[in-house]
């Protein structure tokens, strides 16, 4: 009898416990803006993410208080003539990693609230599929200044 209450006991707190090993790992690098002309409404922003989890996970938004609005667009090239797409979500599989680069796949920052000069530091915060809000800070890079590399953010 004691046995089988031990056994009960564990199931419960088993059945309790987090599903840590199915959550997603959301981790974001090298993540920057690069500068613009003043009075420029729409910028871009530029990012490697990665998801170390064990699940997929969907980006379905982003946000910033530098910016009205924040969202993720893919350039694609139609009939000769470059477009850009919105992308209501964005899934990222387990172990997946996606790149964010001029060309391709990036923010839209629409609207900035202030002027962004080289060495702002912007926070942009995306929010998974799963609940879990990932903020990522983004470093504004003078025109034809280099891409900084290693900047990381794991959450």
């Amino acid at each position: 009898m004691k046995s089988l209450h031990r056994l009960i006991t564990m199931l419960a707190l088993l059945c309790l416990a987090p599903p840590a090993l199915a959550a997603a790992q959301v981790g974001v690098s090298n993540a920057w803006i690069p500068q613009a002309p003043p009075g420029v409404t729409m910028l871009a922003g530029y990012l490697t993410i990665k998801n170390d989890g064990d699940a997929p996970v969907s980006i379905l938004a982003a946000q910033s208080d530098r910016f009205r609005t924040v969202s993720v667009h893919q350039t694609v090239i139609e009939n000769g003539v470059a477009k850009m797409r919105e992308l209501n979500s964005l899934e990222i599989a387990a172990g997946q990693e996606v790149k964010f680069a001029p060309g391709g796949m990036h923010l839209m920052l629409m609207q900035p609230r202030k002027d962004i000069s080289p060495g702002d530091r912007i926070e942009v915060t995306f929010l998974l599929s799963d609940g879990t809000r990932v903020p990522a800070i983004f470093d504004v890079q003078a025109a034809g200044g280099a891409v900084t590399e290693g900047h990381e953010h794991h959450h």
